[in-house]
C-alpha cells in the first residue's frame, strides 16, 4: 500500500463548516498496510466516495474529541465500514468523551456501533496503542472538550503527528518532538488569540522547537479563510524555514518522498 495523506475536509468552525464552505470529513492516513480514518466530521463518506476511498478497507477510527465537526460521521463511517455490523471488523479508537461521554454531553459513538467492530479503545494522554505494525501514542491538548487528544503515528517509515484541536501548551508541544510530519491546526490568523485554539503565530512557536520534516497546517477557520490561507503559509515557513504546505479539500500526498524532498 503506498503511503497517502489524505484531506477529506480542512474547515475548522461553524462558518466553514456549516456552510461547507470548506469540508469536514477528516484525514486519511494510509501506511504499513493500514488505513486510518481520523476525525471524521460532516460529510465524511462523500468526501471519501469523492477521494476514491473505501471505508470498507478501514483499520481503524480515531476521534479526538467530542465536537461535531470531527466525530458528527464516526457512526456512519463505522456502519460503511463493517456494513452496519454484519462484517464485525476494526478498531475505533477516541478520547474518553467519545467513548463514554460526560456530565454535559453523549457519547459520539454509539453502543450500537461499538459491537459493530473488534476493538474499542478509549486513549488518554500519555497512553499508547499498537494497531498492526503502528503505534499510537495520545497527546495532551488544550481545548473547550478538556480530554481532547493529539495523536502521534509511529509507522515503519515515518513519525507522523495530529494536534487536533488545541491552544499553544507546552507540554503537548514537548510530545510533539521528533516528528517528521507534523499536522496542526490552525484555525485563526496572526494576531488572533485563544487559549484553546492555535493561530499562525502559535504554528512558529510550535515548528520552531519541533523541527519536522514538513508541516501541514488545516482545519481553517472564516479569520484564516480571509486573512489568506496562503500567504499564512507562506509566513509560517519564512520564519520557521520549515516547508510548510497548507492542506485543501481533497489534496493527497505521499508523506515519504514530499517531506523526503524537502529534508
Amino acid at each position: 500500500m503506498e503511503p497517502k495523506l489524505i484531506f477529506l475536509g480542512t474547515g475548522g468552525d461553524i462558518f466553514t463548516v456549516g456552510k461547507q464552505q470548506l469540508g469536514s470529513g477528516g484525514i486519511i492516513l494510509r501506511v504499513d498496510d493500514v488505513q486510518f480514518h481520523i476525525d471524521p466530521g460532516p460529510g465524511a463518506l462523500g468526501a471519501c466516495r469523492l477521494a476514491g476511498i473505501n471505508p470498507r478497507e478501514n483499520t481503524a477510527v480515531f476521534v479526538t474529541h467530542n465536537h461535531l465537526n470531527h466525530c458528527n460521521d464516526v457512526n456512519a463511517v463505522l456502519d460503511a465500514m463493517t456494513t452496519s455490523g454484519n462484517d464485525v471488523t476494526g478498531v475505533v479508537v477516541g478520547n474518553k468523551t467519545a467513548v463514554i461521554g460526560n456530565e454535559e454531553t453523549m457519547p459520539a459513538i454509539t453502543n450500537f456501533h461499538k459491537k459493530c467492530v473488534e476493538r474499542v479503545i478509549m486513549l488518554e494522554p500519555g497512553q499508547k496503542v499498537g494497531i498492526n505494525d503502528v503505534e499510537v501514542g495520545a497527546i495532551s491538548a488544550r481545548h473547550t472538550d478538556h480530554q481532547t487528544i493529539g495523536l502521534k503515528f509511529y509507522t515503519s517509515k515515518f513519525v507522523l503527528t495530529y494536534t487536533s484541536d488545541t491552544g499553544y501548551d507546552e507540554a503537548a508541544v514537548h510530545d510533539y518532538k521528533d516528528s517528521d510530519i507534523l499536522i496542526l491546526n490552525v484555525v485563526l490568523p496572526s494576531g488572533v488569540k485563544s487559549d484553546t485554539q492555535l493561530n499562525t503565530d502559535d504554528a512558529v512557536k510550535i515548528i520552531n522547537q519541533v523541527k519536522p520534516k514538513m508541516a501541514i497546517i488545516t482545519h481553517f477557520g472564516i479569520k484564516m479563510v480571509n486573512a489568506d490561507i496562503i500567504n499564512e503559509a507562506r509566513e509560517i515557513q519564512k520564519q520557521t524555514l520549515v516547508h510548510t504546505v497548507a492542506a485543501k479539500d481533497g489534496m493527497i500526498l505521499n508523506p515519504i518522498t514530499h517531506s523526503a524532498a524537502y529534508k
